[in-house]
C-alpha cells in the first residue's frame, strides 16, 4: 500500500525515538510504499502545509491513504478536512482508529505527537491500515454525502 505521511514539527520533538522517522520506519519495515510528504528537519513548519502536501498526494493518486502528526492530530485534522475527498479522522483509541475506517472510510489517520505514546501512535496505525471500509448500505449513503 502507498501511503503519504507527513508531520509537523510535533514529529520531531525528542526525546528520541523521533515519532515521524520511527513510524515512517514502521511502515516501511511492513512493506509499506511510503511518500513522505515531509518535513525532513525539526526546523518549524505549519501544519495546514503538510496536511496539504499529504491530501494533494491522495487526491492525485500518489498515494492510497494518508497518516499526518502534529501535536494533538486535530489542527492536522481540521486543515485536512478542507479538502473535498479528504475524510481525515484524529484518533487516539483503538475503537475511533477501527470505526473510523469501518464506518468513515477515514483515507487520513492523524495522530498526536503530544497526546499519545509511540507504541500507541504505530498499533493504531497498524489497526487503523488493517481496517476496511464496511461497504454497509447505511455508511456508504452516509459517506456520500460528505462528497
Amino acid at each position: 500500500m502507498r501511503i503519504a505521511v507527513a508531520s509537523d514539527h510535533a514529529g520531531f520533538e525528542g526525546p528520541e525515538p523521533l515519532y515521524k522517522p520511527a513510524i515512517v520506519a514502521h511502515l516501511r519495515a511492513l512493506g509499506h510504499e511510503v511518500v513522505d510528504c515531509g518535513p525532513a528537519t525539526p526546523d518549524p513548519v505549519d501544519y495546514p502545509d503538510m496536511a496539504e502536501r499529504v491530501c494533494r498526494a491522495l487526491l492525485c493518486g500518489e498515494a492510497d491513504l494518508g497518516i499526518l502528526l502534529c501535536g494533538t492530530g486535530i489542527g492536522m485534522s481540521i486543515a485536512a478536512n478542507r479538502y473535498p475527498g479528504i475524510r481525515a479522522a484524529a484518533c487516539t483509541t483503538e475503537d475511533m482508529a477501527r470505526l473510523s475506517r469501518e464506518h468513515n472510510n477515514a483515507n487520513i489517520l492523524c495522530l498526536g505527537r503530544r497526546t499519545l505514546p509511540l507504541e500507541q501512535c504505530l498499533a493504531l496505525a497498524d489497526l487503523w491500515l488493517a481496517t476496511p471500509f464496511s461497504g454497509g448500505e447505511r455508511h456508504r449513503r452516509r459517506v456520500d454525502k460528505l462528497g
